[in-house]
């Protein structure tokens, strides 16, 4: 049988650990299922990826500096060549594949800051190239949400258009595609592939909270007032963690990208205190470990969020877009979120007593619907399957 070449392509590498834990998720899959396949990436942080995976990874962008701000008229050329010579790298890249996968991500979504030639430009590059060779693209447990900023939209609705499968981490983004104008009829909807990962044993009760931060600045239509939305959100958090610390409390404080470390420095300088520590995760199972070491968290980033869920730690949401509040109450904690954009710290600890308050009951919510979202991963896998890797005809000899 010949072996399937598989591609996974994304800002994998790159210092985000939810984008990471996704790629980890499809791994295990198909080191599982389809152990014969042969596996490389096509990546933000290629080194990252080869040291960490053990799969070969090129670059996703010619142009090193594709995601810094371009001001010199070197670096503008530079830029738009790099459009062209990607345009042909990418092809090339995805000619050599019989199936490339972008698992997960929010990659059809607007949610943080985004340039349309950037990554939404990339992902246009691969679907097109995938429908013109014959190469079969999957968008595997992507988030979508609705896009305002038009040449960002129309760059999605076509790599969506033009990828050969699709599905979705929650309802919400399949509904999203449709209103964009995607053809969504067949595809599905899954839990979060991060939910695919094992689960950490759970830590021995220590009154520790664990508190994920974000480099938030709003979302890509907030670009006017971001600066203001940052200090909001920084202020709001701050002072939600000072008033724990004069509970007596143990705070950690996690981050899911390296762009939030600059968060995690200003609040230790500000709350000043033992009782306040950082994590040091380099991935998303490190993550997963703090927040099951957790009493409770209070977290911003997606990923942050589905780590201490996955855990089955009590955990309230500092929700920064739709999909947070979604992920919530598919696992029964939809009370139990916060706007990220106006942080009312009073209020915020209102909500964080009752949380605590309710430990234990949430603590079975939160095991119920793990074992629902495990089996509903297992389900999806097997479909992915059926979809993607046709039983392959076996070479006779005479």
């Amino acid at each position: 049988m010949t072996p399937v070449r598989v591609g996974v392509f994304g800002l994998l590498g790159s210092g985000n650990l939810g984008n990471d834990g996704s790629l980890e998720a499809v791994l295990g899959y198909l080191r599982a299922e389809h152990p014969d396949a042969v596996v490389d990436a096509l990546c933000g942080g290629p080194e990252t990826v080869a040291a960490r995976y053990g799969i070969p990874a090129a670059r996703l962008n010619w142009y090193r500096g594709e995601y810094r701000t371009a001001s010199r008229a070197g670096a503008i050329a530079a830029k738009g060549l790099g459009k062209l010579v990607d345009a042909v790298r990418t092809a090339a890249w995805v000619r050599r594949h019989d199936v490339v996968i972008v698992p997960g991500m929010g990659v059809l979504e607007a949610t943080l800051p985004l340039r349309p030639w950037g990554f939404p430009y990339a992902l246009f590059l691969l679907c097109a190239s995938g429908r013109l060779v014959g190469t079969r693209v999957a968008l595997v447990g992507v988030g979508a949400d609705r896009i305002s900023d038009r040449p960002t939209r129309a760059l999605v609705r076509w790599s969506a258009r033009l990828a050969a499968y699709r599905s979705y981490r929650d309802a919400l983004s399949r509904d999203a595609m449709r209103e964009m104008g995607v053809d969504t009829a067949r595809d599905e909807v899954c839990p979060d592939l991060a939910f695919a990962l094992p689960t950490p044993s759970a830590g021995t009760p220590s009154g520790t909270v664990c508190v994920g931060v974000m480099d938030f600045h709003g979302g890509n239509d907030d670009r006017a007032r971001a600066a203001e939305i940052h200090r909001r959100y920084l202020d709001g958090t701050t002072r939600f963690v000072r008033a724990l610390v004069e509970d007596g409390r143990q705070v950690r404080l996690l981050t899911g990208d390296a762009c939030d470390a600059p968060v995690v420095a200003a609040i230790l300088d500000a709350v000043d205190s033992p009782l306040v520590t950082a994590a040091e995760a380099a991935s998303l199972a490190d993550l997963m470990k703090e927040t099951a070491a957790a009493d409770t968290v209070v977290a911003t980033r997606y990923h942050n969020l589905i780590c201490a869920l996955k855990a089955g730690t009590p955990t309230l949401a500092l929700s920064y877009a739709a999909k947070s509040d979604a992920l919530m109450d598919r696992m029964g904690l939809a009370e139990y979120s916060h706007p990220a954009r106006e942080i009312d710290a009073d209020r915020l600890l209102e909500q964080f007593r009752e949380l605590e308050g309710r430990s234990g009951e949430l603590r079975r919510t939160l095991a119920e619907h793990n074992a629902v979202a495990t089996q509903q991963l297992r389900n999806h896998f097997a479909e992915l399957t059926a979809a993607l890797f046709p039983v392959h005809a076996l070479q006779e000899t005479p």
